[in-house]
């Protein structure tokens, strides 16, 4: 029973025993026994009134049943009445045991609502074996509206989404100090320590029973870091111990430290710290304690007292377990030479173990286990102290079964065939098991571009002690690109429309079925564009590609055409006298190369094009035809984790252009000034080499700051001095955003600079482009979005190049400088869009002031 049932209980008993005694103290009074009456009301009021005040005893180890004939709820106004009855769980006709606990249960379960801020059941019990329980709930105010009042508008929206509170919530103490304490973090985090965080509660005019929270922030001043101090450090200096420090940095000349302080990265810093000191030896390096105080409103310091501890040196190694390496070999993969200083860093990066794993190194020994097979192997170092400052390894290698892949599974390809996936795959069944052949895999499948990179991870599955499962679980996003855009260049103004289809399918295509919206899953790729701006120009451009040709080996085929027309007549209203056509096609074989390993490619194209001039200005001829006949090779090798986003690996290509000597088999003297340009440049003759690199480093653990280095240099040159290409120079200068495709030239892009700021002067006497040059570009970039749909980066760059009007005045080191800051935006149906400002530091050619300020704009090209 609860307490309301016992003053029931005791209420009743006063009734009947009560009343017989007032009338036994009446009935001595009358007599005059004034002793036996005092003597009797003592004894009355213990046994009667004191006891009454506490519940008679019960046997609770007894308990009745009864049968339930109700269940009254009192004060329950917007929780729906049936639904609340679930919740209590107590029902008409149920056979229930009291005393028990399901009184007890029922309360707990309204309580976990968190709806109502006092729940109390009661029940009365009848002569007939029955009972009726009373559910009595007082609700809690609902929040209509929640409110950020002293923030920012972006702030309070980032706010609304860490909370999460929604209107209709329930109003609780609870619920406010959980959330004064969140937001005080949120801008603690910001660097906003001495933010404080109040609460005004209104009633809501409209709702009953409601309220207004609003959250009242006073975030004061932005504390940053004044000073790190360091105690007890004899080896090293505090400059010295700063440094290791990433994210937690005191106030300093260098803007680009993080001088906030975290939690979070104070904690990640100390980890650093203590690395450090294991790195140079200190292996029992320890921080006794740390603390942080306050310098001023806006300056903070940060303590931390270190106990160094002598330095050790590695004395011997020993294995233990290996049967399938020998130790000799072990050790030289290992390199740790008896005497040389401790370093547990690196000792951890080298076997592959504990903090330092990282699958996409593939020298550790960690991975030339895994590599063969043995997926449960385990390495695990012990150290043995001897004497004050030395020490000997014991690596423990437990080496188990050799692993054999089972099944492999692929989820999650709708719109790509299975078959097309699986021939990207690396990991077959009855294969050995290997890690290198999981990230060549994945390297594969985030290359085609229709999954998500981010999400490329397998889901490895021993299902024996020498079988295991693999299955790749992808998510598709969209690859095809439509482009309807407008560009303005050369003084005027461009529209193009362009469709790139990257799963086609082409044995579908007469299969009306299958168009949705067009035939898809063999990831053959068509791309379609145009472009004109009226009769001025026109151009149109098509190419298709079969990644596999013949469906059984990784050999593409490529073919392609173009034509482009240009004239002088700029309007409508206006008659040609001047044009500048060209025509073109080519079709190119691509090779996936084993050796020297799988991430090197060999192209080889035959390419024609036809140049067709009248009175036209900006090459070394105006008027003719000249034709091009050309064999491109391009030997190339890409290891980047993935193409959007790239953080870690590098790309390197070798491209060599060749045309056949003409000028050594025609017979023409083409040192006679007399010549026709027409008999001159017929047949256009040259040799064009191109060389360009790119890497890629993670600056962070978690991979997302990232450091990219380019370095690229193009070469045109000539088999006669008497017959230079007047085609297929170099454009340097400018974004590349001319609007329109040009042909006969090749634009590089330099940020800085404005279009073809960088073409030598003499080269632009003689209506010629730069026949040599070369680019330098370092970019650090870190990710504000990276999904399916959309990847948003934000960059800052430092980059230089030139243009050079010959060989002989090739200098590597004659550059033009600038640097600035962008910001790259892709969109699956787009591509990528970019944006950057830079401050151009040298003149450009021929000027004498410095290039200065330059906004560029991209559209799917890349700087």
């Amino acid at each position: 029973m609860t307490h309301t049932d016992f003053l029931d209980c005791r209420a009743d008993a006063r009734s009947d025993v009560g009343s017989r005694t007032v009338i036994a103290r009446r009935a001595l009074a009358r007599r005059g026994n004034l002793l036996l009456f005092f003597i009797f009301s003592f004894f009355h009021f213990f046994i009667f009134e004191v006891s009454a005040q506490s519940p008679p005893m019960m046997d609770y180890s007894a308990p009745q049943e009864y049968v339930v004939k109700g269940v009254n709820i009192h004060g329950n106004k917007y929780y729906p009445e049936e639904m609340m009855r679930s919740v209590i769980g107590i029902t008409d006709g149920q056979t229930v045991a009291l005393p028990g606990d399901i009184v007890s249960q029922a309360i707990d379960k309204v309580w976990s609502m968190r709806f109502y801020s006092d729940v109390e059941i009661t029940y009365t019990p009848d002569e007939e074996g029955g009972v009726v329980f009373d559910v009595y709930l007082t609700e809690r105010p609902r929040v209509v509206r929640w409110r950020y009042e002293g923030t920012k508008k972006q702030e309070a929206t980032d706010l609304a989404d860490n909370l999460k509170l929604r209107p209709g919530s329930e109003l609780s103490d609870y619920v406010l100090d959980k959330n004064k304490y969140l937001i005080k973090n949120y801008f603690a985090d910001k660097g906003f320590r001495n933010a404080e965080v109040a609460t005004r509660i209104e009633n809501d005019t409209i709702v009953g029973n409601a309220v207004n929270v609003t959250f009242v922030v006073d975030k004061g001043e932005k504390v940053r870091i004044g000073e790190v101090v360091f105690d007890g450090n004899e080896q090293f200096k505090d400059r010295k111990l700063r440094k290791t420090f990433k994210k937690t940095n005191q106030v300093s000349l260098n803007f680009f430290k993080n001088n906030k302080f975290r939690e979070e990265d104070f904690e990640a810093d100390k980890e650093n710290l203590l690395d450090f000191y294991n790195s140079k030896g200190y292996r029992n390096a320890t921080i006794l304690t740390d603390s942080i105080y306050p310098i001023n409103p806006r300056r903070m310091g940060v303590y931390l007292k270190v106990d160094e501890g002598n330095k050790f040196y590695y004395r011997n190694v020993d294995w233990v377990g290996n049967t399938i390496y020998t130790t000799e070999m072990l050790d030289a993969l290992l390199g740790v030479e008896n005497g040389a200083t401790y370093d547990r860093k690196s000792l951890h990066k080298r076997l592959g173990v504990g903090r330092e794993i990282n699958i996409e190194d593939n020298t550790t020994i960690t991975a030339l286990y895994q590599n063969k097979g043995y997926l449960m192997s385990k390495i695990e170092p012990a150290e043995v102290v001897v004497g004050v400052d030395s020490l000997d390894l014991e690596i423990k290698i437990f080496e188990g079964e050799q692993f054999t892949i089972n099944n492999v599974a692929i989820r999650g390809n709708e719109r790509v065939n299975d078959n097309v996936v699986r021939r990207e795959l690396s990991t077959y069944p009855g294969e050995m098991y290997s890690r290198e052949l999981i990230m060549n895999t994945i390297y594969r499948l985030g290359a085609m571009g229709h999954f998500n990179p981010e999400n490329i991870i397998p889901d490895i599955q021993p299902v024996t002690n020498s079988l295991v499962d693999i299955n790749w679980d992808l998510e598709e996003q969209p690859s095809d690109k439509l482009d309807i855009s407008g560009g303005w260049g050369a003084g005027m103004f461009v529209g193009s429309v362009g469709v790139q289809l990257n799963n086609l399918s082409l044995k579908n295509f007469f299969k009306k079925s299958e168009w949705r919206p067009y035939p898809q899953g063999q990831n053959q790729q068509l791309a379609i564009r145009g472009q004109s701006n009226g009769q001025y120009y026109g151009a149109v451009s098509v190419s298709f590609t079969e990644p596999w040709l013949g469906q059984r080996r990784p050999h593409s085929l490529t073919i392609g055409g173009f034509y482009s027309a240009e004239s002088n007549a700029y309007y409508i209203w206006q008659k040609a006298t001047a044009h500048f056509r060209t025509m073109g096609i080519s079709a190119g074989i691509g090779f996936r190369l084993n050796w020297p390993d799988q991430y090197f490619t060999l192209y080889t194209e035959l390419g024609y094009q036809r140049y067709m001039l009248k009175n036209w200005t900006g090459f070394l001829m105006g008027t003719g035809n000249s034709n091009i006949f050309t064999l491109k090779t391009v030997f190339g090798r890409s290891s980047v984790s993935q193409p959007i986003y790239p953080r870690y690996g590098s790309d390197f290509s070798l491209s060599i252009q060749l045309t056949p000597p003409f000028s050594l088999m025609d017979g023409k003297d083409y040192d006679d000034p007399n010549l026709s340009d027409d008999d001159r440049y017929r047949w256009i003759e040259y040799h064009k080499w191109n060389l360009s690199g790119r890497f890629f480093h993670p600056l962070t653990t978690d991979q997302k700051l990232v450091l990219m280095a380019r370095a690229e240099m193009g070469y045109l040159g000539h088999y006669n001095k008497n017959k230079l290409s007047p085609f297929e120079g170099f454009r340097i200068g400018g974004d590349g955003m001319t609007g329109y495709t040009l042909y006969g030239e090749d634009v590089v892009a330099m940020r800085g600079y404005g279009d073809s700021e960088l073409v030598p002067i003499e080269s632009q006497r003689i209506n010629d482009n730069a026949r040599v040059y070369s680019k330098y570009t370092l970019e650090v970039r870190y990710p504000f979005l990276l999904q399916p749909r959309s990847t948003i980066y934000g960059l800052v760059f430092a980059e230089a190049g030139n243009g050079f009007s010959s060989w002989q005045k090739f200098n590597p080191f004659q550059l033009k400088r600038a640097a600035g800051v962008g910001v790259r935006v892709f969109l699956p149906i787009v591509g990528m869009l970019g944006f950057d400002w830079a401050w151009g530091f040298d003149p450009p050619a021929g000027g004498t002031r410095r290039a200065g300020s330059d906004i560029s704009f991209t559209i799917g090209t890349e700087f």
